[in-house]
């Protein structure tokens, strides 16, 4: 038989009838390939049934049932458990945790769980079962590429739940190109997606990411799929963040936070207590602030240093923040204050290894700076919430009665908040101050 080829772009998915040096969906460069495919049937393909039209009314509308995973942030993530039949895709950078956590999860699910890895051999994984440990007996592994035999071994062992470690590695006898093209990602996602929803089965799916940090593969995966988490930290700290992009069966505002250990790892119930640095005496440009990731109030440590320039250009450096947004908070405090910090270096740091992009933490990075620039501690029973405008205004932020009740449980004393938010201070025992524009914190950090 004669095959039969075609081109796409491997960071879209785009398909193209000839070669070309630039994709015109995603304006991509050198990313379209030539792949061979082939519309051959096999017989062990899976088949859709044949279904029938039905009113809306006649619907079940009850609410679906979901299986706890015994891990109460991925049971939050993904809104109180797996909805039986859902398909669900694990993204994140190489060694970030993304096996670990879902070996783990079936190590301790009480339900026949079927491991199907692509990657790592099955010793690789039984030496990284006894470490974590808490395994209910229930699990079984396979290792296996070809989505014809995984089939097969679907219908003989009908396992509760699926786990792929991970896309990539799959590949269909239907098409004829390499594991990890765009054709096979999508036909063997197809072909999985199609086995969860007839048998009701919930499969996880791990994905490998791009340098550009998005899942690889064609972005129909990420549509085709019912939930996509992404797992996200780095890999010099020990915080892992898990939050869901997409989740058809729940909200995508919650987020999951877990502590890597030598044993895996380790849920987060309070991270608040563990972000914040435990010290005795107040130091210079540093300054704590109330973030909101998802739904969830975090307490956060913001870390700065000014020090004159040793070379001609400044140095703008942040770790856990937008460089972008440094720069436009040290543009209002020159213009709005008079401080000259044109001629100095300026780092920024949030503490735990964690990426905050809530503007809300805008007059603590501001609050952080004066404190270094002027060498003047601020007292760490002090918080700072609010957001910096361009004319130097302290603008309102959202969900700030939930920041002021986090601040006052972990026992601070005072919370500086924009004038403009419409509270009542006697509801709390907290002392709230209220500020209208950049240039009062000179008044708090002389």
């Amino acid at each position: 038989m004669k095959l039969k080829t075609t081109y796409y772009c491997q960071n879209c998915g785009t398909q193209y009838s000839k070669w070309m040096g630039q994709c015109s969906t995603c304006k991509e460069w050198n990313t379209i390939v030539e792949e061979v495919i082939s519309k051959k049937e096999t017989k062990n393909r899976l088949k859709t049934p044949k279904g029938r039209p039905v009113k809306l009314i006649e619907i079940d509308a009850t609410e679906e049932y979901r299986m706890p995973t015994n891990n109460a942030e991925l049971d939050r993530v993904l809104g109180g458990g797996i909805v039986p039949g859902s398909v669900i895709l694990l993204g994140g950078e190489p060694g970030i945790g993304k096996s670990t956590l879902m070996l783990q999860i079936a190590l301790q699910l009480p339900l026949n769980t079927l491991y199907i890895s692509g990657e790592e051999s099955p010793k690789q994984i039984r030496m990284r079962a006894e470490r974590i440990g808490h395994d209910k007996g229930k699990m079984k592994l396979l290792f296996e590429t070809n989505v014809q035999k995984i089939w097969h071994t679907l219908q003989q062992e009908k396992p509760e739940i699926v786990i792929i470690d991970s896309i990539q590695t799959l590949h269909s006898d239907v098409i004829e190109s390499s594991a990890g093209s765009v054709s096979q990602i999508r036909e063997s996602a197809g072909e999985i997606i199609k086995y969860a929803k007839q048998t009701g089965t919930p499969v996880f799916i791990i994905g490998h990411i791009n340098k550009e940090g998005q899942i690889a593969g064609p972005k129909v995966l990420e549509h085709m799929v019912d939930t996509v988490l992404q797992f996200e930290g780095d890999r010099n700290h020990l915080f892992r963040i898990l939050r869901a992009q997409k989740n058809r069966f729940g909200s995508t505002n919650e987020i999951g936070i877990f502590e890597m250990y030598n044993k895996g790892l380790r849920e987060i119930k309070n991270p608040s207590k563990l972000l914040l640095t435990s010290k005795e005496t107040d130091l210079s440009g540093t300054v704590i602030s109330v973030a909101m990731e998802g739904i969830r109030p975090l307490l956060v440590e913001v870390q700065a240093l000014v020090s004159p320039a040793v070379y001609g250009t400044p140095q703008r450096t942040t770790t856990g923040y937008d460089t972008k947004r440094l720069h436009m908070i040290l543009a209002v405090l020159e213009k709005r204050m008079g401080i000259k910090l044109s001629g100095k270096d300026v780092f920024l740091n949030i503490t735990g290894g964690i990426r905050i992009d809530d503007p809300a933490i805008d007059l603590a990075v501001a609050a952080a700076i004066l404190s270094s620039n002027n060498d003047a501690p601020v007292s760490n029973q002090w918080a700072f919430v609010g957001e910096l405008g361009l004319t130097g205004e302290v603008r309102p932020v959202t969900r700030i009665e939930q920041r002021i009740t986090e601040a006052e449980k972990l026992g601070f004393e005072r919370i500086f908040i924009s004038r403009h938010n419409k509270i009542n201070p006697e509801d709390y025992k907290i002392s709230i101050n209220g500020i209208g524009e950049i240039k009062d914190l000179q008044a708090l950090i002389i």
